[in-house]
């Protein structure tokens, strides 16, 4: 998932141990249920605990994180969700939606994986523990894999054939399983899944970090299509599974895609070719070495489709705000001044002089820095 991906966490401020809060307004509110929002202090969980809070249809907004966040309207605890104690603070609530989860690229990947887990199956226990019937998990359309073979678009009920060769992704498909097991193992309690596509709306990903890039890298013989998905549709979208207007598992995203030669167009971005062994070779073994924070298996997302229709959300009333020619504007405007290569973010400097030699030769201009990277380490 950087925030405010719903992947991404809230920053862990352990020694915040603020008393909990309660709302700063209270509004009687007799009817409508009550939801729990971990990860609530940042990120697309903060987004969600404000438009909850000011809903006339939520009866109340428990907001849980490791510190205390700005938004009022909510009961604020303050605790690490795989903390045993969080079945406590969930007592009470009809629904939870968990979005504390760590897919920022600079995190150890053992580390992510560990929270992402163990909070995920420590949610799950609580909110069976605690009463709660829903559980609201959001993880990513990435499931799903990119894959030359796949059906353009893909059908939300689709196997999952992603690896875990991306970032994040393994996790993802944990926390999937343990959603499936979580109803057996805990009669009465359903869990919901969500699967954005390409989130956009003040994100850092591997995908938002491919419009960087002083060209857009294409691998040669690849089918690149492209959907997207703001976080004010994903905010919406959650708000629905809150609501239990939806469940099951469904994607949410902008209808249809666009074509790798539109995003080109639209973006004035040139493309850059380079032949397969040549990209994922490279990727690999700047990753292997610590010059890129993206492992090789998120350039399959840039180079295979994996756009997946949102017809159940259709079905029940839903539509996106958005289009993907609208996100993909708001996703260049955003990036506008930063400047990465091979998936590393340049400084000025860097940025200037890798303009200045065109984009393939600062691409393979990577392999001198593969080369003084091993002379260093054998130096050591």
């Amino acid at each position: 998932m950087s925030s405010p991906d719903p992947q991404v966490r809230g920053a862990r401020n352990l020694t915040d141990r603020s008393p909990e809060s309660k709302p700063e307004k209270n509004r009687s509110r007799s009817r409508g249920p009550v939801v729990a929002v971990t990860g609530a202090a940042t990120g697309i969980g903060e987004l969600l605990t404000a438009h909850l809070a000011a809903s006339d249809e939520i009866k109340q907004v428990i907001a849980i994180d490791e510190r205390r966040g700005e938004v009022s309207g909510a009961t604020w605890h303050i605790l690490d969700v795989r903390d045993p104690a969080i079945a406590e603070k969930l007592r009470g609530a009809d629904v939870v939606v968990h979005l504390a989860l760590d897919l920022d690229l600079e995190t150890d990947p053992a580390a992510r994986t560990a929270y992402n887990v163990r909070g995920t199956q420590t949610v799950l226990t609580a909110a069976a523990a605690a009463g709660v019937h829903r559980v609201v998990l959001c993880t990513s359309a990435m499931v799903y894999g990119a894959l030359p073979d796949n059906d353009i678009p893909l059908a939300e009920d689709a196997e999952l054939r992603a690896t875990a060769e991306a970032t994040g992704v393994g996790d993802l498909l944990e926390i999937e399983r343990l959603g499936r097991r979580a109803p057996r193992a805990h009669p009465g309690l359903n869990v919901t899944v969500v699967r954005p596509t390409v989130l956009v709306g003040g994100t850092d990903t591997a995908l938002t970090r491919y419009f960087e890039s002083p060209r857009l890298l294409v691998v040669a013989g690849s089918r690149p299509t492209w959907q997207f998905c703001h976080v004010e549709d994903l905010v919406s979208a959650l708000e629905y599974a809150a609501l239990e207007k939806i469940d099951g598992e469904f994607a949410v995203g902008c209808d249809g895609w666009l074509e790798q030669e539109e995003v080109e167009e639209l973006s004035g971005v040139r493309r850059m070719e380079l032949p397969s062994a040549v990209a994922l070779g490279a990727a690999a073994r700047l990753h292997r070495i610590g010059l890129t924070p993206s492992p090789a298996g998120d350039l399959a997302y840039t180079m295979h489709p994996w756009v997946v229709s949102v017809s159940r959300l259709h079905d029940a009333g839903w539509r996106p705000k958005w289009t993907n020619e609208e996100v993909l504007g708001a996703l260049l405007e955003e990036v506008e001044g930063r400047h990465t290569l091979a998936g590393r973010r340049l400084g000025r400097k860097d940025a200037t002089a890798a303009g200045a030699a065109g984009a393939t030769v600062a691409l393979l201009g990577t392999a001198a820095l593969v080369r003084r990277a091993r002379k260093a380490r054998r130096r050591i």
